[in-house]
């Protein structure tokens, strides 16, 4: 008799509102819904209905479930659900993940792009990429993507779940998550999802007493109206409401012969409630005793593995043969207390987890514990590697067979292995698992090393996650009062520092580096003060000491020397990197040596990141010296190949700002958006920082000062003035802006200022201007020497061609002060050919060297201030273009008049009469600037600009020349949106 109900009972607007979202994701408006509830309340019911459903529309559907072996399996829930689709094909969906094909590899292997992927560990990474699987899934049709038991997944799997919640609002894509109300982390997740709109509960209420009639019917294949009201009432009384509870009483009393079916339907065969079970427990106890003691046995061994559990440690601990094995299985099976498991051929669950619960009552202490012992031993003889979550179950079966320290081994070996995978989540929480089952005298004793080893690698995964303060607290624990052992003091400080470098605490952690240089020995330890060194490298490089480049360079080749005496390829490639990067402003060669000792190095021992990133600094070099991307491109595009999702991202961000320093605006700004969208989405935060300045640096060169204010604001708000690019949004925004606005005094300043701060604190990006730019506006202005050309020019960052453009036109205005006009001439054709790749540098050069030239009386001026008014003209940069035509009337030259631009005075405007050098005082108006620097800005007269004010106060009937100005920036803001 089937006591199972085939027609979902009590949810229908549940359903309407999952139909819903499901036709919205075939729309690509894709959504996320928490299912919540008791135990046995029908998540799991609602979310197969919602599967069938999606199924029937022609959605494609991801299924997985968490796991109750704890969070020592990341991934388990993601990759059963990735499974699913693996299942099914889904290899020419693959094919389209590019890059992210190698991420979803770590849990597929079968989707790895090759041996060599090295594909992004970054959990966000990995979030990003299953984002894009199931819109790739569900393009044009939809995507259901289900996790039950929420509450029951890895850390890592939550932090996927709640990254698809929040950004799949534009995808075909629908994430159900079912999972328990009871306090949990999920649950926590889950509220804050919603909070923050990324999501909403539904919440399942218990069924009413009508609703328990309409299950009862449908379990027993009758109408409500054949079930009796008294059968209704109890069923209902006993249940709480609970369909799990109903279908089991249900179950119960049919089997048992109380509840049967006549000619008045369905009736009690007697009036009192007889042995009708009070609880679940009681409910699933009698059923067991009816598969017999051997089978009763079977389900005590399965209950103590947990609700999921390999059908072979089963049998092995039962010692029973085959036929009997399955014999029993199938009796279960139709009792419905197991189900096959979605796993495996050897895999079998309890239908529900309050079944394994219950049958866990059947036993007593004792022989819980001789069970658990062995299934521990059953679980390591059948699997001797103990591969997966069963690392984790004969763990938790060695705690329940009471030994602590056995099961603390295994939580150890999990937690390792999690954290070989990018999970330190997952290893965190195994080990602090650990720790507390241990207890506090766990230090103390025969086993105190054992102890001190979890702790040391919880200590590593703390710091691998970047959580300082609970680092320090483990690493309290970790300090003899006796300094004994002063190596493995020594790791704890290396660790407790590479936390604080995560964390972005740079004194802390240069006080554990401290800290663990005072226990280095004089010598020994070699591979203790070789990490020190690389520890102490990567923060001084980030920290806020002047020196901080030269003593960078310092750790880090101390740091190769040691790593390759040792024999540590990958600590080498990661210094030689270090040290690549910071002599680039000494010497290109040498900084090009390093990295091909990197690609060396990678390719003997097959290591594809840091080839990778060698690559990346080759290509970076080639691109600082001659402005060729190519290298750059090639990087790009190899680290896509190979997953490494971070470094491609950190080349195309370099890229976008070729093209900003190239002058295609509309490439760069298409570039850089791109780029600022994904890298901020998964949080690559100084990707998203130096875009931010690449983008200060499109407004810049503009001429845009407000959107390039806004630009850095948003810099500045993310900590861009502290950190690296600070320069270059200085010099390439700030001070090209002045320039753009002819406004060279306070670009001057700027860059005087800059190069004050760079003596200061060294700085490892270059083209900010105080190696090229700089000299040329100190030449024109007659305060630059043939010395400071000389020192300039001999040093590689002076001959980067971004660079080396200023330089030669320096060379030009000294030789043309000098009266050597042949020498002046020869180094602006240079000084041409340097400046060819780059849009706005060029004409700007031009304008700037060509009143050196007049003034002086050399060269052809009047033939460089043409192009350069011819660009700025066509570019609307006019105070450039006015000082262009400026100049070329002092030379005596002929000016084109260019009246006919009335088009760029707004419509509005040009009603009332405005005229389009009326329009020129106007704009720059919003700045509240005075007569006087409005006409230096304009190349015109202060009497002109006092006219232009008149006229403008007039025709636009204002009252004073503070509304005018007010009047001007609501009109900037206004064209800006």
């Amino acid at each position: 008799m089937r006591t199972r109900a085939p027609a979902l009972v009590g949810r229908e607007s549940e359903i309407d509102e999952i139909e819903r979202m499901l036709h919205d994701a075939r729309r690509s408006s894709g959504s996320a819904v928490f299912v919540t509830g008791e135990p046995g309340i029908g998540k799991t019911r609602l979310a197969a209905e919602a599967v069938g459903r999606a199924l029937d529309a022609g959605l494609v559907v991801l299924r997985g479930r968490g796991s109750t072996t704890g969070p020592a399996v990341p991934f388990r829930a993601l990759t059963e659900a990735l499974l699913s689709l693996a299942r099914t094909g889904g290899h020419e969906l693959v094919e389209q993940l590019g890059p992210y094909r190698s991420v979803l590899g770590r849990l597929i292997p079968d989707w790895a792009a090759g041996a060599d992927t090295a594909g992004d560990s970054s959990l966000v990474v990995l979030a990003e990429a299953t984002l894009r699987l199931t819109g790739l899934a569900g393009a044009g049709r939809g995507c259901l993507f289900v996790v039950d038991d929420l509450q029951d997944a890895d850390v890592e799997t939550l932090a996927v779940v709640e990254y698809l919640a929040a950004n799949v609002r534009t995808q075909p894509v629908v994430v159900l998550a079912t999972l328990r109300a009871d306090p949990s982390p999920a649950l926590e997740a889950a509220h804050a999802a919603v909070r923050r709109g990324e999501g909403f509960l539904m919440p399942l209420d218990s069924l009413r007493p009508a609703e328990v009639r309409e299950v009862v019917a449908s379990s027993l294949g009758a109408e409500p109206g054949q079930v009796s009201a008294d059968v209704a009432e109890r069923l209902f009384a006993d249940s709480a409401g609970n369909p799990l509870v109903v279908e089991e009483l249900l179950h119960s009393m049919v089997a048992a012969g109380e509840l049967v079916n006549g000619a008045a339907g369905w009736r009690f065969t007697g009036h009192s409630r007889g042995a009708v079970p009070s609880t679940l427990v009681t409910i699933i106890t009698r059923r067991a005793d009816r598969l017999g003691e051997r089978g009763k046995q079977l389900l005590a061994i399965a209950a103590v593995l947990g609700r999921r559990f390999p059908l072979s440690v089963v049998q092995r601990v039962s010692e029973l043969d085959d036929h009997s094995l399955f014999g029993h299985l199938q009796s279960a099976v139709a009792a419905q207390l197991l189900i096959a498991d979605e796993r495996g051929e050897d895999w079998y669950a309890f239908r529900h987890p309050l079944t394994a619960e219950a049958l866990l009552t059947l036993l007593n202490p004792a022989e819980r514990v001789a069970l658990s012992a062995k299934a521990a031993d059953a679980v390591v003889e059948l699997h001797p590697d103990l591969p997966g979550e069963l690392c984790s179950l004969a763990a938790s079966l060695r705690l329940g067979a009471g030994d602590r320290w056995a099961a603390a081994d295994l939580y150890r070996e999990a937690a390792r292995r999690a954290l070989a995978e990018g999970a330190p989540g997952s290893a965190i929480a195994v080990l602090e698992h650990a720790v507390n089952l241990l207890g506090d005298d766990a230090d103390r004793g025969d086993q105190s090393g054992r102890y001190r080893d979890l702790l040391e690698l919880l200590l590593f995964a703390l710091a691998e996650a970047g959580q300082f303060d609970r680092a320090v607290k483990v690493a309290g624990s970790l300090r003899p009062a006796d300094g004994r052992d002063p190596a493995r003091q020594i790791r704890v400080h290396v660790r407790l520092a590479w936390a604080a470098q995560v964390a972005g605490r740079w004194a802390e952690g240069f006080e554990q580096v401290a800290a663990a240089r005072a226990l280095l020995p004089e010598e020994g330890l070699d591979e203790e003060s070789v990490a020190v060194d690389a520890v102490d490298a990567y923060l001084s490089i980030s920290g806020p000491a002047p020196d901080r480049v030269r003593r960078s360079e310092e750790l880090s080749r101390r740091a190769v020397a040691g790593a390759e005496r040792i024999g540590l390829p990958s600590t080498a490639c990661q210094a030689l990197y270090a040290v690549g990067f910071v002599v680039r402003e000494r010497d290109m060669a040498e900084s090009d040596e390093c990295f091909r000792r990197m690609l060396d190095i990678a390719a003997e021992h097959r290591l594809t990141n840091w080839r990778n990133y060698g690559l990346v600094g080759l290509g970076g070099n080639a691109w600082l010296s001659e402005a060729d991307p190519s290298g750059l491109e090639t990087a790009r595009a190899e680290a896509l190949r190979t997953g490494g999702i971070s470094l491609a991202y950190n080349a195309e961000a370099v890229l976008g700002l070729h093209s900003v320093l190239c002058g295609r605006f509309a490439e760069a700004e298409q570039r850089l958006g791109a780029c600022y969208t994904e890298a901020s989405r998964i949080k690559l935060l100084a990707v998203s920082r130096y875009v931010q300045m690449a983008q200060a640096v499109l407004a810049g060169h503009r001429g845009d000062r407000r959107t390039m204010e806004t630009a850095l604001a948003d810099f500045r708000r993310d900590g861009g003035d502290t950190g690296p690019e600070a320069p270059l949004a200085r010099g390439l925004a700030q001070v090209f802006c002045s320039l753009l606005e002819e406004d060279r005094e306070t670009a001057r300043a700027e860059l005087a200022k800059l190069a004050a701060d760079q003596t200061r604190q060294q700085s490892t990006f270059h083209l900010a201007g105080t190696h090229g730019l700089k000299l040329l506006l100190d030449a024109i202005a007659g305060d630059a020497t043939w010395d400071d050309h000389r020192r300039i020019a001999a040093g590689a960052a002076g001959g980067m061609r971004w660079n080396r453009h200023f330089v030669l036109l320096a060379e030009a205005v000294l030789h043309g002060r000098d009266n050597a006009h042949e020498a002046a001439e020869a180094s602006m054709r240079r000084a041409a050919q340097a400046a060819a790749p780059f849009g706005v540098a060029r004409p700007l050069g031009l304008r700037l060297t060509a009143e050196a030239a007049v003034d002086h009386g050399w060269g052809e001026p009047a033939e460089w201030l043409r192009e350069a008014e011819s660009h700025f003209h066509g570019a609307d940069v006019i105070p450039v273009a006015s000082a262009c035509r400026a100049l070329l009337r002092r030379a005596g030259a002929s000016v084109q008049q260019r009246r006919t631009g009335t088009e760029r005075v707004p419509e509005s405007l040009r009603a009332i009469g405005v005229t389009l050098r009326e329009y020129e005082v106007f704009e720059l108006l919003a700045f509240r600037l005075s007569n006087k620097a409005l006409a230096a800005r304009l190349h015109i007269s202060p009497r002109t600009v006092e006219k232009h004010v008149a006229a403008l106060l007039m025709k636009t009937s204002v009252r004073d020349r503070a509304e005018l100005a007010r009047f001007a920036a609501e009109r900037s803001s206004a064209s800006e949106v």
